[in-house]
């Protein structure tokens, strides 16, 4: 199943899409997918991030030709870092430059959206508390990064956390194939087969430090290839499956 987040009245709401019409559902799919048997065009309506978590879980260095790519040893744990909710927006909207930043990068990731409250899950159990996956772009502000400690501020500035364009239910994330576009150029080509961490090795990680709540995104890490974008350039992250997730930087 597609699961979209879009507008309908100025109300978001939940529909599944079918064709070129959405199913608008009667509330949030995560424990049940409840029809109301009313539908949208889909051309007609504007989309939203799929999802609002609660937090955003993301991975560093997390893909093996990466860290060939920067000359780094591989993890022993996944490198866990948050971004806030306020970071997330949808397809086809503005990702904001910060004044105080000298470089933005884009990094495109593979999401998963979790569907069951996730607390000490094993493994083997991880993809049952999973709902689906969408694309993700880890906007970072680069010089930031470099200069700070920690990542929060490089990572977490509204808008730097782009989702979209819906949550497909049933797709095995083991091998696919992942791009990033800069103005139609492609800049990273790799697949998820290239995770040192799977994705269920990182839902039962993240899951013994905290508790992973419905609706929460876990980002994957991002492959070899990241690269700077200028304002008003147009990057886009396409996941084999899912679809493409474009964005504009202003």
């Amino acid at each position: 199943m597609k699961i979209v987040r879009f507008n309908d009245h100025n109300q978001p709401k939940f529909g599944l899409i079918k064709d070129n019409h959405i199913e608008i559902l009667r509330d949030e799919p995560f424990s049940g997918i409840k029809k109301t048997g009313i539908s949208v065009m889909k051309d007609r309506v504007k989309l939203l991030a799929p999802v609002m978590p609660s937090k955003i879980i993301a991975v560093g260095l997390n893909y093996k030709d990466h860290a060939t790519e920067l000359g780094m040893k591989l993890p022993d744990n996944p490198c866990l870092f948050l971004k806030p909710p306020s970071s997330v927006i949808g397809p086809n909207e503005d990702i904001l430059y910060p004044a105080m930043a000298g470089r933005v990068d884009f990094e495109a990731e593979l999401a998963v959206v979790i569907g069951r409250r996730a607390r000490s899950v094993s493994a083997k159990k991880a993809e049952h508390y999973i709902f689906g996956y969408t694309c993700a772009n880890d906007v970072t502000a680069r010089d930031l990064q470099q200069m700070d400690a920690q990542w929060t501020r490089a990572k977490s500035f509204d808008t730097f956390c782009p989702l979209g364009p819906h949550i497909e239910t049933e797709l095995d994330p083991d091998d696919l194939e992942i791009i990033s576009r800069l103005n139609g150029e492609v800049k990273q080509n790799s697949r998820t087969s290239q995770m040192i961490f799977s994705v269920t090795e990182l839902v039962s990680f993240i899951s013994e430090v905290m508790t992973i709540l419905p609706g929460d995104i876990i980002l994957t890490g991002t492959p070899i290839g990241v690269g700077s974008m200028q304002v008003s350039d147009a990057v886009e992250v396409e996941i084999s499956g899912i679809g493409i997730l474009g964005n504009r930087l202003e």
